[in-house]
């Protein structure tokens, strides 16, 4: 039987769209995934042939999107997979969505709210609402911080897989005055904040500084990023006193409903 130009349309149609479908499931792999992944993990999960992966990732490396792993038979996300989360975010306009919920934090404890965003291995400042006292602490918005020190990177770094923790330390030992950081005492404060579900810090990126932060999430429980509320040291009591409680429990509060409007959105 001849093929018609119609039908000739259709099924070039129906398998490109079925090719397109393969690929985005291979990327959604990566994207769900905390560590590189194989052909035959790829194949078997998602119940492709080996061959039609190996095409995909292929494909997708050649763009950069994936990269082997030197030394290993998998692959990991290559270096133009991270424009897709800024991207993603400007597209989403999360400023927009955090900004009633900042206003709010800001105005309960009278210090300036930020937003950070995890961007690739690191933390950028997307917003603040200034705290309203002459005495009182600005970020500057756009540049990235190392995930290693200041409350609002380890808010985000305590919920991050193990070996993004074991790089976070290396790379602080690499700057730092004091090439000999404890790696217990480094663990054992980013269990403390999954435990707290806050981090603090005094002094410790600018002297005369302090912050308290929380992480918010997506709807699958991957942390985003972070919500704190930061001022002049002075101001910012011990993490026991009654006082500092009261101002963690309102971070971590606004981080939720970041959280939660994220999830509502998610089930539209």
């Amino acid at each position: 039987m001849a093929v018609t130009p119609r039908s000739r349309f259709a099924a070039e149609t129906s398998s490109g769209t079925e090719s397109a479908d393969r690929v985005a499931d291979v990327l959604i792999s990566f994207a769900q995934s905390d560590r590189a992944l194989g052909v035959s993990e790829i194949a078997r999960n998602l119940q492709l042939s080996k061959s039609v992966v190996h095409r995909i990732l292929q494909s997708l490396a050649s763009r950069s999107i994936v990269q082997p792993v030197a030394g290993e038979s998998t692959y990991s996300l290559g270096p133009a997979a991270i424009g897709f989360g800024p991207k993603a975010w400007s597209q989403l306009d999360i400023r927009s969505l955090a900004a009633p919920v900042l206003q709010s934090l800001r105005d309960q404890t009278r210090e300036t709210a930020t937003l950070s965003l995890l961007v690739g291995n690191r933390r950028v400042y997307l917003d603040q609402y200034e705290s309203p006292q002459e005495v009182k602490m600005v970020v500057e918005i756009g540049p990235q911080y190392p995930l290693h020190s200041g409350a609002s990177s380890r808010a985000i770094l305590a919920f991050l897989p193990h070996h993004i923790a074991v790089e976070s330390l290396e790379e602080l030992r690499e700057t730092s005055p004091d090439k000999d950081v404890d790696a217990g005492v480094f663990f054992a404060r980013l269990s403390e904040i999954r435990e707290n579900g806050h981090a603090t810090s005094i002094n410790e990126r600018n002297t005369g500084a302090a912050s308290i932060a929380a992480p918010f999430f997506d709807s699958a429980g991957r942390v985003l990023g972070s919500v704190s509320s930061s001022g002049p040291a002075f101001r910012y009591s011990s993490t026991a006193d009654a006082e500092h409680i009261v101002h963690a429990r309102q971070v971590v509060s606004a981080a939720r409903s970041i959280t939660r409007i994220l999830e509502d959105l998610a089930e539209r």
